[in-house]
Order: structure tokens, then C-alpha cells, then sequence
């Protein structure tokens, strides 16, 4: 029953979303309004008009998941605990650095204190991870895509799977700047790992494609199925013009819930195909950031990348379906090449 676990975890939270959905907005626009401030003022002025858009709409994204996970998981599967552990902890980290950004002049969380706290969860997270595959043949283990070849880190995997996940989760942030844009590219990226997931759980498939197999990370499907139906709800309300945005309490979870799906099946390295263009958006603010100080010269006229097509006058529901179809292609590329390589 377990495909069919999951797509009634899908359909259950997508429908939860868009059922709660404007009673939920109607809230939000109450409590927290965006407000629209950045160290850019040209960009600023280029969002304008997103002032006041209701925000942390995360907080729906991450109860619908709940709600759906809690009527069709197995709530004593290792994988599922661990799954809505990450959600609930880095909604609240999220809602965290939201709501200082909303209710102070601070524009959130100091970087310092942002990347400490997802390095806290995240090392929890990796270290149950670790606990869980610990007498598996794959623990301590680094796996290229096959799954042929290995590299042996030991207890070290741990600092890895901090490193991925911190990473995944803030690109995925950073990725959150256009209506619609996480929302979209998270779903293929999404679609992608969740495939790989079901394979790496089902004997037959992963033999056949030389894939880890990983006993009872099937049930991790129902968490992530139920994450895809969430977003496909969301973006009812988040596409051009957003009724909603999904902000950091959106943003980090979805992260975090991807890249532990990406560590959990040992595909972690797959995700900088499949979730290439979180990727992309992360390595321009750092090539950004790095140029500037050593050149005082910007490479793009705003990072990260997608704002330097809204500098360039693009629009933005070009912007983002383009960076859609390019998400799409990853995540179709990615599954290719676990069969090709």
C-alpha cells in the first residue's frame, strides 16, 4: 500500500492547503505583512510592489505535511520521525528569523547566528541519520551515483550531511525571491529525489538500476509526497502576483527535507544535478560577494542570479518559468544518469 500511501499524503495535503489557504492568508496579512527591505535600493523599488504581501505561508506548507504525513505515514518508521522532525525544527528556525525581520529593524537573524542554528539542527539531524544506518552496508559512506564506487569517511559523513544540508537549505532560501520561484524549481528537485527515494527502497528497482538499497526508506516517500502536494497548493496562491510568500519559514525546511532525503538514499551528490538550480543561485552570491571584495567589481548587477534578469528588465513570470523549465531538465538529467553512469 505504500504508493498509494503517497499519493493520498499528496492529494491530502494539497487539498488541506488550498482549503486552508485563504482563511490562513487572511491571517497572515494580519500578523506578518512583508516588508520590503534589502542592501540594494534599486531592488527595493523594483519589489515594491510585494509590500505588505502576507508571508510565512511556510506555516501552512508545514502543517498540511503534518496533517497528511499523520494520516498516512507509519509514524514507528525511523525515516518518517526524522523527516518531520527536520520540517518542524527549521519551520521554527524560519519563523524565527521572519518574524525578527517583521517585528524589529533587523533584517532577521545575524548571518552568524543563522548559520550556527541550521549547523545545530543540521548535526542532529545527520547524527540520527547516522544512528538509523548504522548497521547498514552504506554507514560512514560516501556513494557515487551507481553506487559502485565508495569512499569510507567514517563518523565524518556526519559533518558532510551538516555541509549539505546547510547548504540545500539555504539555497533554497536564497532561491525565494520571485513569486513562485522556490515553489516551483522545490517541486521538480522534489519530484526527482522522491523517485530516487522509492527506487532506493524497493528491491527489485534498485538492483536492476545499481542503487543503494536502503531497507524502510520507502515510508520517507509519504513524508515527501505529502511536501510535493503542499507546494502544488501553495502555488495556487504564490504564483504572479503572490497572494502569499513562503519566507524562511518556508524556505529552510524545505531545504532541510531535501537534502536529508538526498543523504538518506546516499545520493547526496545527485542533488547538485537535480537541485541545480538552488545550486546556481548559491555559487553567484558567492562568486558575487568574492569578486566585489578582491576586485571591487560585481560580475551581475544584483545576485543572487535571478535579480540580475530583474535588473536587466526581464519579467519576472519569464524569469521564473524559465528557471522552471531549467529545473525540470535537472531533474529529468539526473535521473538519467544513475542508469548512464
Amino acid at each position: 500500500m505504500l504508493t498509494a500511501r503517497i499519493a493520498l499524503a499528496a492529494v491530502a495535503s494539497f487539498v488541506a492547503v488550498l482549503i486552508l489557504g485563504p482563511w490562513v492568508i487572511r491571517l497572515l496579512a494580519i500578523w506578518f505583512r512583508e516588508r520590503v527591505g534589502s542592501a540594494s535600493k534599486t531592488l527595493d523599488e523594483l519589489h515594491a510592489g510585494k509590500q505588505n504581501t502576507p508571508t510565512m505561508g511556510g506555516l501552512f506548507i508545514a502543517a498540511a505535511v503534518l496533517v497528511a504525513t499523520l494520516l498516512f505515514g507509519r509514524l514507528g518508521n525511523p525515516y518518517v520521525q526524522l523527516g518531520l522532525f527536520a520540517i518542524v525544527a527549521f519551520t521554527i528556525l524560519g519563523a524565527l528569523d521572519d518574524s525578527i525581520k517583521l517585528f524589529t529593524s533587523r533584517l532577521g537573524l545575524t548571518a552568524k547566528e543563522k548559520f550556527l542554528s541550521q549547523c545545530a539542527l543540521g548535526l542532529i539531524c545527520t547524527s540520527w541519520l547516522y544512528v538509523i544506518q548504522q548497521q547498514t552496508h552504506y554507514s560512514g559512506k560516501i556513494v557515487w551515483l551507481d553506487g559502485a564506487h565508495q569512499i569510507t569517511v567514517g563518523k565524518w559523513i556526519i559533518l558532510w550531511g551538516v555541509f549539505v544540508i546547510v547548504g540545500t537549505s539555504n539555497g533554497v532560501n536564497l532561491t525565494d525571491g520571485l513569486d513562485g520561484l522556490a515553489a516551483g524549481c522545490m517541486l521538480t528537485a522534489g519530484a526527482a529525489v522522491t523517485t530516487l527515494v522509492y527506487l532506493s527502497g524497493h528491491a527489485k528497482f534498485a538492483e536492476f538500476l545499481g542503487v543503494p538499497r536502503i531497507a524502510e526508506i520507502g515510508e520517507l516517500c509519504v513524508v515527501l509526497g505529502a511536501v510535493l502536494g503542499a507546494l502544488l497548493g501553495f502555488l495556487w496562491f504564490n504564483c504572479h502576483p503572490a497572494q502569499v510568500f513562503m519566507g524562511d519559514t518556508g524556505a529552510l525546511p524545505l531545504g532541510a527535507i531535501l537534502a536529508i532525503a538526498g543523504l538518506a538514499v546516499r545520493q547526496e551528490l545527485l542533488l547538485v544535478i537535480v537541485g541545480g538550480v538552488f545550486v546556481v543561485e548559491t555559487v553567484s552570491v558567492i562568486l558575487q560577494i568574492g569578486s566585489f571584495r578582491l576586485t571591487k567589481r560585481r560580475i551581475l548587477r544584483c545576485s543572487p542570479l535571478h535579480n540580475h534578469y530583474v535588473f536587466q528588465g526581464v519579467p519576472e513570470t519569464r524569469i521564473v518559468t524559465r528557471f522552471w523549465i531549467v529545473s525540470a531538465i535537472l531533474g529529468i538529467a539526473g535521473l538519467a544518469l544513475i542508469k548512464l553512469l
